[in-house]
């Protein structure tokens, strides 16, 4: 299939150990795959190189995590604004995804805040924006599964 991308056992093991740390030495990533730490080096930088891994971020502490409120928010924009929406909700620096869906709406955006009052302030924030007729907000309550 075009636009697919090949990977190995061996790969796909590496990146789940990246995910429990992406700032796991060479070495140690190495001994956990059974394979030389020139073999891990490679297969690093081909997976960089091939787009992949893209790069590597910040995985935040259950304490902090846990402290913040979260919620999905539903949205229903206007036609041909997407890009623009998009754009504008890029800017919101509580929304730490947005997601095109299917169905009733057309995008849902995962957004954090360290209180109910701000969380409130940016769900209007983004209520706001130019583009979004509607939106419904759930909060998070609790995280059954995380991976």
């Amino acid at each position: 299939m075009p636009g697919m991308i090949d990977l190995t056992v061996k790969d796909r093991e590496l990146l789940a150990l990246l995910g429990e740390n992406a700032r796991m030495p060479v070495a140690t990533l190495a001994k956990r795959l059974g394979v030389s730490r020139t073999t891990a080096q490679a297969r690093l930088e081909r997976l960089e190189r091939i787009g992949v891994i893209a790069g590597y971020g910040v995985r935040l502490s259950e304490a902090y995590a846990s402290s913040l409120v979260r919620a999905h928010i539903l949205v229903t924009i206007a036609p041909k604004s997407l890009s623009e929406v998009t754009a504008a909700m890029g800017k919101v620096q509580a929304v730490t995804e947005l997601h095109s869906i299917s169905g009733a709406f057309d995008l849902i955006a995962i957004i954090a805040a360290p209180s109910i009052a701000e969380l409130d302030q940016r769900i209007d924030e983004i209520g706001a924006i130019e583009g979004v007729e509607r939106t419904q907000s759930s909060i998070i309550l609790s995280t059954r599964i995380a991976r």
